[in-house]
This record gives structure tokens, C-alpha cells and sequence, in this order.
């Protein structure tokens, strides 16, 4: 079935459409899921909350061609992701500078192309919830500090300090896997 007749189908409340829908973008949307939550079962519930939400929201979807519904799932997605991590206060967890190492140095591109992607995505989950959701942002939405601001209602200079913890934290977390596996 083409995207824009899913599209159509899905309007319509077609459940044999919907359920293609679910079958084809499940695994992308629960991995957009996994980025903000951190942990599986938490990603699980915020999927199925999306798709519940994008079944009863093709009214306000318009068709911009190839690519566009699975650009309204994902952005569905990280909007029903940043709603349950307000609603949980994600800045509550925030490690001082004076936590951090002072010189953790980062690890090269190549190095980085070393890590497995699927210990590349665990290593971003264990980053503390404030974090990680200002490194999805930035990093995975490509969205400005006064952007990030907005949505998470904190000031950019909060969001800056955030993303700078977030890599630093990961490049320990990377540097340490690489030397405890030897790459």
C-alpha cells in the first residue's frame, strides 16, 4: 500500500490500514521512543500512546509526499516523548561540573565508528533523563538552544550547560567502553 493511500485508509479509520501503519513504522518510532525514555518499557507505553494519538489525528495530517507520514509519526513521536518527561520533571536529574572529570578527552570519529550502534544508543539511554533529552534534541532533531528552551520551558543557557554535560558524559562513557574493550 503506497504512503498516501495509507494515509487515506488510516483517515477513513480503516483498521487493516492501520494496522500496516503500525507494522511498518513501529520499530523506527519505538527507537525515537527508546532515545527520550531511556528505558524500554517506558518507550513501549509513549509508542503506543503516539500511534493511539496519530490514529485520532489524521484529520490535521496533510500529505506532502514521500517521506512526510513518517516525519508526522516521528514528530508525533518526540512530542508525546517531551509531554511524559515534563510531566516528570526530566531536570530534576542533574550532575554538577564538579561531578564530571575535568578533562575527559573526546574520542575520535574513527573511535566512535568502533562502537556498535545499539551500545551507541544504551550509552545515550543511561545519560540522566535532562540530559539525554537536550542531546536528542540537539543532537537527533537538529534544534537550537532557543528551541530546545521552548519546548522543555528552560533558558538556553540552561539547555547549553545540558548539551555540554550530556557529551561529556558520553565521551567518558564511549572512552570507557573502548578501553574496556580494547578497540
Amino acid at each position: 500500500m503506497s504512503e498516501i493511500e495509507m494515509t487515506e485508509r488510516c483517515r477513513a479509520g480503516d483498521n487493516i490500514a492501520r494496522k500496516e501503519l503500525y507494522e511498518q513504522y513501529a520499530g523506527q518510532m519505538l527507537g525515537i521512543c527508546y532515545r527520550y525514555a531511556g528505558d524500554r518499557d517506558t518507550a513501549q507505553d509513549l509508542l503506543h500512546d503516539g500511534f493511539v494519538k496519530a490514529f485520532s489525528s489524521f484529520d490535521k495530517f496533510s500529505y506532502r509526499g514521500e517521506g512526510s507520514l513518517r516525519a508526522w509519526l516521528s514528530r508525533l513521536m518526540v512530542n508525546i516523548s517531551l509531554d511524559y518527561l515534563r510531566k516528570n520533571d526530566i531536570n530534576r536529574q542533574i550532575i554538577t561540573f564538579e561531578q564530571l572529570p575535568e578533562n575527559i578527552e573526546e574520542p575520535e570519529e574513527e573511535d566512535i565508528s568502533l562502537v556498535p550502534k545499539q551500545v551507541l544508543m544504551k550509552l545515550i539511554s543511561e545519560l540522566p533523563d535532562g540530559y539525554r533529552t537536550v542531546f536528542n534534541l540537539a543532537v537527533m532533531e537538529e534544534l537550537s538552544h532557543k528551541e530546545i528552551g521552548e519546548k522543555l520551558g528552560i533558558n538556553e543557557r540552561t539547555s547549553s550547560s545540558q548539551l555540554f554535560r550530556a557529551k561529556k558524559l558520553l565521551a567518558k562513557k564511549i572512552n570507557e567502553y573502548i578501553r574496556d574493550n580494547n578497540l
